[in-house]
Parts: C-alpha cells; structure tokens; sequence
C-alpha cells in the first residue's frame, strides 16, 4: 500500500491536483483517531482522493490535459517530427491548409500566398478566408508561392506547416528547413477532407479542443441549411465545365459530393459504359467535352468552380442543348471557392446551393 501511494503521490505533484486535495482535512481522523480509522483505511482513502484528484483535473480540464502533453511526436507526410512545446508561432506555407489553420483559432502569423487572380485578394490570399486573415493581422509570408527561407527564418517560427503535393510542396525545401533547426509539419490536402487534416493538424499543435469546434460548427450550419432548403428528388450531376480546358464529373465521395449529400442532394456519378474514357481520376471522373451529354445523368446540374457567367455558357453550349437539365434550366453555380473545400469555402458553397433551390 504505501509503495502504491508513493505511486500516486508522484504522479499527483502537478500543483494544480494538489490545490484541490485538502491534505489537512484527509490527516485530522487518524491524528485523534477518533472514529477508530486503521492506518491502512487511511491510507486507502489517501489514495482514492488523490487518483480522483488527478481525474478531475486531466478528465474533466481538457486544456489543461493537452497543455501538459508535452513533448508530442508527430508521424506526417515527410516522416516523425517531435514538437517540445505547444506551438505559439506558425507559419503557413500552403494556402490550401491556410483557412483551416484560421477555422481552428491556430496561432498562426503569416502565411504564404498565391498569384493573384479572381480567386483571391489582391495579396494573394484566398477570397474565403482572407477578411478573417486581414482581422487577425495574418501577414504575407512570401507572395507567388515562392519559396524564401530568409522570411521563413525572420519570423522565428516554433512551426512549419507545409504541403506534400501541388504548387505549394515544400518536400524539396526540408533539408533546408531542417538545417536551419526549424520543425516543419507536412500534410496531404489532396487526399484528405478539412475535417480529418483539422484533426491531424489539432493532434499535432495541442488545439484537439479547437479543431472539434470548428468541425461540429460546420456540421451545426450544415445541418441548418439542409433544413430549409427543398432539395431535389432526382439526382443531381457536379460537373467541372471548361476549367482551364479541362472536363470532369464529380464523385460522391469528393468534398463537393459530399458536402451536397449532406445537405439532402443524391450525387449522380459517370455512368460505368464511360469507365474506358476517363483520362484522369480523382476527386472526379476527367473525360473529353464530346462525351459530357452522356456523362451527366443528373435532370440538375451544379457547376464546380463556378459563377453565373459559367452557368450561362453552359446553358449557351449547343453540344449539351438536350439534357434535361439545360431545358428545364436546372444548372447551377457551386460559387468561385468550391474547387477547394474547406471550412470557409464549404459554408460559402452551402450558401450558394441553399440561395439557388431556395428556401422552406
């Protein structure tokens, strides 16, 4: 018994435990031994206060908990990267993670940006989440995507967070990093949904808590729009039209399928007659613009990436003039952010479908 209370005393010295264990209170009966307390019953109740102690503090104070789970070793993208403390100084040098970061109240000090164009501000920044950047003082870590370490090194980062695939990589950048002693955290955005890199990226940096809130507020407004909007009965095709010249059918299981599947929408897929067509496949099915009146079997048609300007052309395109969708005038924009789902773009695109089949 009392080599099992050293035990738990050792484990109990935070001194948060111990401002709750009134130690006082517990020694009083067996000083007077007044209601006959054995030693050994002492000793158990010793015990049983102090393991509750410890419960109430790491079970019942989640921050508390994570704040102490220090040193963490991460496995990511490029392999393990052990992290001493949580970090209070990041930098973003992907974009597409960036408004991630943001939804999860990261401590996040710059961030790199794109080349400007109608799809971000005129720094760069995506237009989902730049007015949140902008109010939390996020600067431009470099423009361009352009990699730069001097500026890397100049902020004093206690973490890196970067991409493993896309014009944003930095895999061909950690040995530099490295060598300048700098932790940097890779991540794939290319095979994963916002939700599950919030939860890799919260698990990484102590913010669990904070990566769990910003996912069950999306899942709130989700859930809020799918209640007023009256969806359609007949499925419903995503299609990608003319982006960059490029033609494609979205899949379920994308985030814009998905998205729409929560919202109460029945995602129709390329038929598998045009399996032998695909050129490319992914997140979508990529196939040539002569085969798109077979491929979309959706009597509704949402247009990924784009605005009604898009939505007027493919209206306007006499190749597609007998679908169903385009008679009826079925087609709509899934909104400029949609190409990328994350928590800001996913509200946005929620937004666009609820304005476009109107509400209850």
């Amino acid at each position: 018994m009392a080599n099992l209370l050293s035990g738990v005393l050792h484990c109990g010295t935070h001194p948060a435990i111990w401002t709750r264990l009134n130690l006082s209170s517990l020694l009083s009966p067996v000083e007077g031994h007044n209601d006959g307390m054995t030693m050994r019953t002492y000793l158990l109740h010793l015990l049983l206060a102090a393991v509750g102690a410890v419960s109430v503090i790491f079970g019942a104070d989640p921050v508390l908990a994570q704040e102490s789970a220090w040193p963490r070793t991460i496995q990511h993208a490029a392999g393990e990267l052990t992290l001493p403390a949580k970090p209070k100084r990041i930098l973003s040098t992907t974009p597409s993670v960036t408004g991630i970061l943001l939804a999860m109240q990261a401590p996040l000090l710059a961030t790199a940006a794109t080349t400007p164009s109608p799809l971000t501000d005129d720094k760069g920044f995506f237009i989902q989440w730049a007015d949140v950047a902008d109010q939390r003082a996020v600067e431009v870590l470099y423009p361009n995507l352009s990699f730069d370490i001097e500026a890397i090194i100049g902020w004093e980062p206690d973490l890196v967070i970067g991409s493993a695939t896309g014009a944003d990589s930095i895999v061909q950048y950690l040995p530099e990093l490295q060598a300048q002693g700098i932790p940097t955290l890779v991540v794939n955005y290319s095979n994963q949904s916002w939700q599950e890199l919030a939860t890799q990226l919260g698990a990484a940096t102590g913010l669990e808590r904070e990566a769990t809130e910003s996912i069950n507020r999306f899942d709130a407004r989700i859930r809020k729009v799918a209640q007023a909007i009256q969806p359609p009965k007949e499925p419903v095709s995503i299609v990608g039209y003319d982006i960059s010249g490029s033609f494609s059918i979205g899949k379920l299981h994308s985030p814009q399928g998905q998205l729409l599947a929560a919202l109460g929408l029945t995602v129709s897929e390329l038929p598998a007659t045009l399996k032998s067509q695909v050129s490319r496949s992914s997140n979508a099915d990529f196939i040539s613009r002569e085969n798109l009146p077979a491929a979309i079997t959706g009597t509704h048609v949402f247009l990924l990436r784009a605005t009604e300007h898009d939505v007027a052309d493919f209206l306007a395109d006499p190749l597609l003039a007998n679908l169903t969708a385009v008679q009826k005038k079925q087609v709509y924009p899934l909104g400029p952010t949609s190409f990328r789902i994350d928590y800001y773009s996913g509200l946005e695109m929620a937004d666009v479908v609820a304005h476009s089949l109107g509400t209850q």
